[in-house]
């Protein structure tokens, strides 16, 4: 058994770890496994993990409307800390609509485009859930 000393936050903590034998001559006879007790070896035929798709900025989150405006939508709970822009505002492209706090930063939630504001749907203060619609900007 080893002592090391960890450092987290500026605490000290003392612990101890144990080394358990992985090389074969430190093994004993005993620990050796059996065929049935292994899990199964990975088959070639095993599906292979999606590809990345490419997605929109998380920051606009948008998605159109029949109406010829896009919603802007959260890219991930969170909390509503202040609205930068008013129904009828003047946008454009890049401009701050408003901060969304999530895991205590604070994102800005920018213009996809220049545009005016067609409808702000939440207020200062509200949790939204990743995908809720926060505003709609009209082209």
């Amino acid at each position: 058994m080893k002592r090391y000393r960890v450092h987290i936050d500026g605490k000290s903590y003392e612990v101890d770890i144990e080394e358990l034998g992985d090389s074969p001559r430190q093994a004993s006879p005993t620990a050796a496994v059996n065929a049935a007790d292994r899990p199964p070896a990975p088959s070639s035929a095993s599906p292979r993990p999606a590809a990345p798709q490419a997605s929109a900025p998380p920051q606009t989150g948008g998605a159109k409307t029949s109406a010829g405006s896009d919603t802007i939508t959260a890219p991930m709970p969170g909390t509503i800390l202040r609205i930068a822009v008013a129904t009828g505002d003047r946008v454009e492209k890049g401009d701050t609509l408003l901060i969304l706090e999530a895991m205590k930063m604070e994102n800005e939630i920018l213009a996809p485009h220049s545009g005016s504001v067609a409808q702000v749907h939440v207020a200062s203060g509200a949790s939204v859930n990743a995908g809720d619609i926060l505003l709609s900007l009209a082209s």
